[in-house]
């Protein structure tokens, strides 16, 4: 199965969140696969804003029945994303597309 390819930027903290959040939730929007790839590997500077991002993605993905596949968190991102108990909202699996 093709998946849509979108790619974090390197610095992604309050500063970028909402403009962020808009383009690649526009892109989920628009994709015509229904499983949506975010590469995360990139992030460098980031903030707990990035989980903001990725879960407002999620919801996107979702809302447009589409899965969605998380891939490169850096390891602080993985991290906050266990501290706040996230992390399985992030994982492939529980974001499948509703039956």
């Amino acid at each position: 199965m093709e998946a849509a390819s979108l790619q974090l930027p390197a610095e992604l903290t309050h500063a970028q969140a909402r403009a962020c959040a808009q383009a690649l939730s526009a892109q989920i929007a628009a994709a015509t696969q229904t499983r949506v790839d975010v590469d995360a590997s990139a992030l460098v500077i980031f903030d707990s804003s990035a989980l903001a991002v990725l879960l407002d993605c999620r919801r996107a993905a979702l809302a447009a029945g589409k899965s969605l596949a998380v891939a490169g968190l850096p390891a602080g991102l993985q991290a906050m994303a266990r501290l706040y108990g996230v992390q399985a909202l992030l994982a492939p699996e529980s974001a499948a597309p509703p039956s």
